[in-house]
């Protein structure tokens, strides 16, 4: 039941209650476009250049551009790339989030005749490609922009020039552009100094006016994305078709082309992940006839050249290039630029394990990978924004980088794609798939996992206060969900289980999502604690007790000590959320390891079961069980997915068709974060009061001799090391003067003077045990 307060403050009143971070003022009416036209599947409209010339008097003391593109842009200033990165401004639904990037242009802008240059790429705006909805989005229409640039002068005076039609317009190079299926590039096009004010544009056309988008004017503060390192190929593999190269890792990014070519020679350039028996396999999820998605095309101007796409990335291991003559075809013609979100990194982790360390490498590759502004859930097929795959990762991604920041500018569009009632869809942004199909509370969770999670590892307070009137929006929608006897039963579950056929779960939905309600409930009573909100912390408190009670009452066989569905998930995710009393707990616990060893001591779980199996384990002294369970090179596990070759997370860990799912996926990552907490031992604000606490609490597991792992913690750098020597382990802690907690031994290891554990400080110290 709602308490009178809440219900006093009801979901629409919650609804008024929405305050626009970030947004800015800006007369919308400025928007220009090249032409109505947009691309299509049928008719490819060419990526348009748009040309603005500024006149600058003397004694310019600031100058400040602000720009938006629908979808992608690039500016230059007097030939100059001032672009934040690539795929600027951001990936919106712009009928929630207009998003702008500001720009300090003072030292570029020069006296006298000045030109500001802009490319745009479809981006999100006309995707031909039928994934989740994109090739029929509801703002479907030709790209647009937006600018003003302010200039400010000594004597005082100032002057904005916007957008408008003395911007001119022409057609690019590039003649097709999707965000999912590629960019064609023909060099014979070029307009040599297009972007330089003494180009000649006297043949280009004024641009014209654009329908004024109907969301709020923002501007940009995720992390831009950045191009990092560059990848020679390991191989070059003649094929039937052409030449593969193979650059050893799959990741993201973008191919550099350096050739000689021959005018008009075309160069089709398909990237991918997969050889199968020594052929390239295309693993795409929604092929379709007359477009071929992650297929780039050049066709060559003549003699030496250089290009790169700017309007798309891929996510990929190998490229197959048709084209080439033999001799074009050497190391030298291609380069794999690494691309992501520039998050900062701050955690490292390795061992004399080579299979923990290739699955951190790879768990790392794939966080990397799958974040372009947000998490996404693979790089080369879908690069949506689902939610359940961010909330799987979130603790994974805040031992190894910085992702706070960048999640707050994307939970601020996940709270504008809420529903009315308070629901949400399973993928951000939208242009309305997946309210329907595809949430549900695992889904859901997003919206309190995050922020959780960044205040209890980093104490970003802001991203709490602004959680608050989404999360009390969405617990009262989750009331809404309650079947007559309590529980919540709609949307996903246990997705890619191990042990089930296809995608299907074995695990019942109503066990996964009474739980995980229960949790976000849970977790939202502690938010609203922190954020000062006494009602509403009472009021989530009471929803998660009354869902625990539900659960017990409805599905716990409380004579035997298990939960309805009897699987490793649901024993597991009962026993680490707590459904369990703790007279209950070490029969229901005995019961998980009867499921485990039943199955030869695999894990057989989805991702949900997969995201607190190892960790409950490891809780209670089954740390060497957990890490059998994880590294084991037979199937399903994920050291066989090392030994047949993986340098990224697989979605799934099908022993008989790897390319049935994607190789490139990281909802399965939370093994990172469990070899930093259990094998390196670094446990961050153990009890969510201070971000300043930390325990060390290492567990010397038998497959080991030796750990390390580095962190960065608010307070500063923190470093466990341990090596085993005999019977003995000399363990090695560095940790700034503010830090403040425990050292914590498992059972069985004492320090010398017999005690388990002490004061959190740096040292070194013998650990002694009889193991």
């Amino acid at each position: 039941m709602i308490p009178r307060k809440i219900q006093a403050l009801n979901i629409k009143e919650l609804s008024r209650q929405r305050t626009v971070q970030n947004a800015i003022t800006f007369p919308m009416e400025h928007f220009i476009r090249a032409t109505q036209e947009y691309t299509t599947a049928e008719k490819h409209i060419p990526a348009p250049y748009f040309r603005r010339v500024v006149q600058v008097k003397s004694g310019l003391v600031k100058a400040r551009l602000l720009i938006n593109g629908l979808g992608i842009y690039y500016v230059f200033c007097n030939g100059k790339d001032v672009t934040k990165g690539p795929f600027a401004p951001y990936r919106a639904n712009p009928d929630h989030r207009v998003y702008f990037d500001r720009y300090d242009l003072t030292e570029q802008l020069q006296e006298g005749k000045n030109v500001l240059a802009f490319w745009l790429g479809v981006g999100l705006q006309s995707s031909v490609v039928p994934c989740w909805g994109w090739s029929v989005l509801p703002w479907r229409s030709a790209v647009q922009m937006a600018f003003s640039l302010e200039l400010e002068y000594a004597d005082g005076t100032k002057e904005t020039i916007y957008s408008d039609p003395e911007t001119k317009t022409a057609d690019s190079p590039i003649i097709f552009n999707d965000f999912l299926a590629g960019e064609h590039y023909d060099a014979r096009l070029e307009l040599p100094g297009w972007n330089l004010p003494d180009y000649d544009d006297s043949a280009w056309r004024p641009s014209q006016a654009a329908p004024t988008p109907r969301g709020v004017p923002c501007l940009c503060q995720a992390e831009p994305i950045g191009r990092f390192e560059e990848l020679e190929p390991v191989a070059v593999i003649p094929v039937e078709q052409g030449y593969v190269y193979d650059f050893g890792k799959n990741i993201a990014g973008a191919c550099r082309l350096h050739i000689n070519g021959q005018p008009g020679q075309k160069l089709i350039i398909d990237h991918f992940e997969w050889m199968d028996n020594g052929k390239p396999s295309f693993n795409h999820i929604f092929p379709r006839k007359d477009v071929w998605l992650n297929q780039d095309m050049y066709i060559c101007r003549g003699g030496e050249e250089s290009w790169m796409p700017r309007f798309i990335y891929h996510g990929f291991r190998y490229v197959l290039i048709q084209g080439l003559t033999p001799e074009q075809a050497t190391p030298d013609l291609l380069r794999y630029v690494v691309m992501h979100s520039d998050l900062e990194k701050i955690g490292t982790f390795h061992c004399d394990n080579e299979i923990v360390n290739a699955l951190q490498a790879a768990t790392v590759n794939s966080d990397r990978a799958n974040f372009f502004y947000f998490p996404t859930d693979c790089p080369h097929r879908e690069k949506h924004g689902w939610t359940a795959d961010a909330s799987l990762s979130a603790e994974q991604m805040l031992y190894n980088m910085q992702p706070a920041n960048s999640w707050k500018e994307w939970l601020r569009n996940i709270y504008r794609a809420m529903t009315p009632e308070g629901g949400l869809p399973g993928i951000i942004p939208t242009g309305g798939a997946c309210y329907d199909w595809g949430n549900g509370p695992a889904w859901d969770s997003v919206i309190v996992e995050l922020p959780y999670q960044a205040y209890c590892y980093r104490g970003d307070r802001q991203i709490v206060e602004e959680a608050v009137v989404p999360l009390m929006r969405y617990l009262t929608y989750l009331t809404t969900k309650r079947q007559e006897n309590g529980l919540i039963c709609f949307g996903l579950g246990d997705w890619c289980d191990v042990d089930a056929e296809e995608l299907f779960c074995n695990t019942p939905l109503v066990v996964t999502d009474s739980i995980i309600a229960m949790d976000i409930a849970r977790k939202a009573a502690f938010l609203f604690g922190v954020a000062g909100k006494p009602t509403f912390q009472k009021f989530a408190q009471e929803l998660s007790d009354s869902l625990m009670a539900d659960i017990r009452r409805e599905l716990v066989d409380h004579e035997q000590l298990y939960v309805y569905g009897d699987t490793q998930s649901t024993q597991a995710m009962a026993l680490y959320y707590g459904v369990f009393t703790e007279e209950e707990f070490d029969g229901a616990m005995a019961h998980l390891l009867e499921l485990i060893a039943e199955k030869d001591d695999h894990f057989a779980t989805g991702v949900l079961g997969g995201r607190v199996i190892f960790r409950l384990l490891a809780e209670h002294g089954y740390a060497d069980l957990a890490l059998k369970m994880i590294i084991r090179e037979d199937a399903p596990s994920y050291g066989n997915i090392i030994k047949r070759g993986a340098t990224a997370l697989w979605e799934e860990f099908n022993p008989e068709d790897p390319a049935r799912g994607d190789q490139n996926h990281h909802f399965w990552g939370d093994i990172s974060a469990w070899f930093y907490r259990y094998l390196g031992g670094i446990r961050p604000n153990p009890t969510g009061e201070d971000v300043n606490r930390l325990d060390v609490a290492p567990c010397f597991v038998s497959q080991l001799n030796q750990a390390q792992a580095d962190y960065k913690m608010p307070a500063g750098a923190v470093q466990v090391a341990w090596k085993r020597e005999g019977s003995q382990v000399q363990l090695q802690v560095q940790v700034p003067e503010k830090a403040k907690g425990s050292i914590l031994l498992p059972e069985g290891w004492q320090f010398a003077d017999g005690s388990n554990q002490c004061k959190l400080q740096s040292g070194q110290w013998t650990i002694i045990g009889a193991k």
